[in-house]
């Protein structure tokens, strides 16, 4: 209570000056927003925007710890100090070491994403004169979820700085931006230091540095830490069953590996009505059409085996959603409510497509045999014209009836 108090004798001292937002922000953070509505309001909620970001975050928590335990497996398993284990319960997977690997690697990346991410959100609250809302508490979660373990803090950082700028500051903050700034900070990263988000060495701790003293001329075995994506990309042999794939015992950025978390998160999201349904039915849909395509052309024969894109092509179509990050994308980044659609004809139409093209990209791009985050960035920024056309189509629509009645 005394906390409280002091908080709220602080807020009102510097209430209306230029750190005002700052003060605020912490006082938000701890406690409930103590903000109403001025006008006349004809729904009442007892949601609010921390209420919605800390539900989403609460669907992320368990494919962080999971991230964590798989880091030090995926660690330990590459140097050949543990065999594969038979399954997702498996004491060889859940153990302290596994663990502690992951949290000393993981964590890092947590707290600069939210240190430096929150920093700038301060920064330009101050500067500009506006409230610091609580739309980064979500993407500080989700960026060190989408990147691999061992990626350097300061790329990171600079990462972190870009993203929250230019996919969402410029636009005028929280609500405003056309972009997900998650993925901006993604896209930066891929495009700005390729080598770290791509190849097989970024997403088993260690593997890089390993290979770093390899080259050295140092004594050391190498470390192998290609995804399934790149396995069949390259037409190489799978290493892994698809329980391995399903359950997340497989190499990959933080958070994506397991489906079967990511599956208990959107459908704590659904029950809460945080993450649109039709969105994460509408990009299973679009992503297993597009599957079902390649599968169609492969087996006519159009395409054969030595062609460079006959391994992701002859992929089951169905096994597209337990390799790569599509569902990931589908649950936590498509159903953005600030990117994407409003309508729900449009949001069936905006997830099918990302569906659709995050394969197709996928397919078409062995260099880096991923797209999902590609294709929500580009249907962000058609989200509003899809909205337009179906608004359009239903004013059209409700225009003829009226002159049906009224002839």
């Amino acid at each position: 209570m005394g906390l409280k108090q002091n908080l709220h004798k602080l807020k009102e001292k510097y209430q209306g000056k230029k750190m005002a937002p700052a003060f605020n922000a912490l006082h938000t953070f701890l406690y409930t927003p103590n903000e109403v509505t001025h006008g006349g309001t004809h729904i009442k909620a007892a949601d609010d925007l921390k209420r919605t970001m800390n539900t989403v975050i609460m669907a992320l928590i368990p494919c962080l710890i999971f991230g964590m335990f798989n880091a030090g497996y995926q660690h330990y398993r590459a140097l050949g100090e543990i065999q594969a284990t038979h399954g997702f319960l498996s004491a060889s997977f859940w153990t302290l070491d596994n663990f502690m690997v992951g949290f000393w690697n993981i964590l890092p990346l947590v707290i600069v994403s939210y240190g430096v991410g929150l920093a700038v959100e301060f920064i330009f609250a101050v500067i500009k004169g506006h409230e610091v809302e609580e739309g980064y508490l979500v993407t500080g979660m989700l960026v060190p979820l989408i990147v691999p373990v061992d990626i350097p803090l300061w790329m990171l950082a600079i990462a972190v700085i870009f993203g929250v700028i230019i996919g969402k500051e410029v636009f005028g903050g929280t609500g405003m931006n056309i972009l997900n700034p998650a993925l901006t900070i993604r896209a930066f990263l891929f495009f700005a230091y390729p080598t770290w988000m791509s190849g097989d060495k970024v997403w088993v701790h260690g593997a890089v540095a390993r290979d770093q003293a390899i080259a050295a001329g140092q004594n050391l075995d190498a470390i192998s830490g290609e995804t399934i994506l790149g396995a069949f990309a390259q037409k190489d042999s799978i290493i892994y069953s698809t329980w391995d794939m399903f359950w997340g015992l497989i190499p990959g950025s933080v958070g994506e590996t397991s489906k079967f978390l990511i599956i208990i998160g959107g459908l704590f999201l659904i029950f809460t009505k945080i993450g649109s349904w039709r969105i994460m039915l509408s990009t299973v849909i679009g992503a297993l059409s597009m599957g079902l395509i390649f599968n169609s052309i492969v087996d006519a024969g159009i395409i054969t085996e030595s062609s460079k894109f006959y391994g992701l092509m002859s992929v089951p179509f169905w096994q597209h959603l337990i390799i790569g990050s599509i569902l990931f994308g589908a649950v936590y980044m498509a159903t953005d409510p600030v990117t994407a659609s409003q309508t729900n004809r449009g949001k069936w139409i905006y997830g099918f497509l990302i569906g659709f093209m995050s394969i197709m990209i996928r397919v078409f791009n062995p260099a880096y045999p991923e797209g999902v985050f590609l294709a929500i960035l580009l249907m962000n920024v058609f989200a509003p014209t899809i909205d337009h056309y179906v608004i359009q189509a239903n004013i059209k629509k409700r225009m003829k009836r009226l002159k049906v009645k009224t002839a």
